[in-house]
């Protein structure tokens, strides 16, 4: 459990120092809105990841063994990106700052594809739930160092700095990889790349549903994650301090999600992961309709603080039914390849609708804005229809 909080960490720490940080340091430097909405194409590495996934599933580093050697790799580079990205600039060397931005894009998803798989091959059955919640509260964690620690130390030293401390910061990761044991493998690992890449897509899409599935996961949070792809430009235009958003929004917001997350994992255990993600991605799109009403009402700490509470702690919720049930679906022999797909579909939303973000906050006002991301979640809700029926029960994992 300690091993996958701290991979979490190492995991959520990257993710948005090329999203909310970065947008931030363009917003600062005159960067219109319209390309920092576009900057969240730089994630695209994380919708491609099952593309060199059977890769890490078929061959084994001489070193550490078949999951830790491919981690420390992608750990090690990881670290020169996050600080070679620091060395940037949005302004004078903008083709840098992206070439940079993709590179931590890329070696993030690298890492998140070898912790994925780690956590799945490493934990029996019975404990994958607790161990996904103590991975999301490591995850959010490593979120809000890069975010809420990185949006405060943004008001005292240059942005530059703040990357550089923040590579620094995957030395944690680092430690655990070296330290923590290899997991068993499987019988039946794939031996040829043609079992590597082959054998886990017709697992996988041997199932009933197997379509529908894919189209649940890429929808059920692209509301969600389009609005909060451009929410750092949006605090800072209605008049809220870096210091404020970093207080507030991540700090504050953090411990709501967290306790989302550990309150949606005990709801589970009542309601089963069918009814959980009913009632989760409801209160998801209730959450982000909220942040049309902080538009109506502009600067105001109280509202900032209940919207925040309302949105993290509802999204922790999802996430927690949304984790476990993809965990439900992934076959151990097939460990990193089947739930890099399954993860990518999820980053989808984040890198391409999520770019058009500025676009439609431009041209048709913020308090619009978040009506439509809230309206977007209505076809992943339908979906649950197919195979995740209120009436039938599901026993999380």
């Amino acid at each position: 459990m300690l091993v996958a909080f701290v991979m979490g960490f190492s995991s959520g720490l990257p993710l948005l120092l090329t999203m909310g940080v970065l947008q931030a340091w363009m917003k600062e430097k005159g960067v219109d809105i319209t390309w920092i909405g576009m900057i969240t194409l730089v994630q695209i590495p994380y919708t491609w990841k099952f593309i060199w996934a059977p890769f890490l599933d078929r061959f084994i580093l001489p070193f550490l063994g078949r999951r830790r050697g491919w981690l420390l790799i992608a750990q090690l580079a990881l670290m020169a990106a996050i600080a070679g990205l620091g060395f940037s600039d949005p302004v004078k060397n903008t083709g840098m700052m992206v070439f940079n931005a993709l590179l931590v894009a890329f070696f993030s998803a690298t890492q998140d594809i070898v912790i994925d798989a780690y956590r799945r091959e490493d934990l029996p059955d019975q404990e994958l739930g607790l161990g996904s919640s103590m991975y999301i509260y490591g995850y959010r964690l490593g979120m809000l160092l890069a975010a809420g620690g990185g949006m405060i130390m943004s008001d005292y030293m240059s942005f530059s700095r703040v990357y550089l401390f923040m590579a620094i910061c995957i030395l944690p990761g680092m430690l655990t990889t070296l330290l923590t044991p290899e997991p068993e493998v499987k019988v039946g690992t794939p031996q040829t790349m043609r079992e590597a890449v082959v054998n886990p897509l017709v697992d996988y899409f041997s199932r009933s549903g197997a379509l529908w599935i894919l189209a649940f996961i890429l929808l059920y949070k692209v509301g969600d994650t389009m609005a909060s792809a451009i929410t750092i430009p949006f605090y800072l235009e209605i008049g809220f301090s870096k210091t404020e958003i970093g207080a507030v929004v991540k700090f504050f917001g953090t411990g709501a999600t967290m306790a989302g997350a550990f309150l949606g994992g005990l709801l589970l255990l009542q309601m089963g992961i069918n009814r959980g993600l009913w009632i989760f991605g409801v209160l998801q799109a209730l959450s982000t309709a909220c942040f049309a009403l902080l538009a109506r009402v502009g600067y105001s700490i109280s509202v900032l603080s209940g919207v925040i509470a309302f949105e993290n702690l509802s999204s922790g919720m999802g996430t927690a039914a949304f984790v476990a049930f993809m965990a439900s679906i992934t076959n151990k022999r097939f460990t990193a390849t089947q739930y890099a797909l399954l993860t990518s579909l999820m980053g989808i939303p984040r890198a391409l609708a999520s770019s058009v973000t500025g676009f439609m906050a431009k041209h048709i006002g913020w308090e619009l804005f978040f009506i439509a991301c809230a309206l977007i979640a209505v076809p992943g809700m339908l979906l649950l229809l197919k195979f995740a029926p209120w009436q039938v029960r599901q026993e999380p994992i």
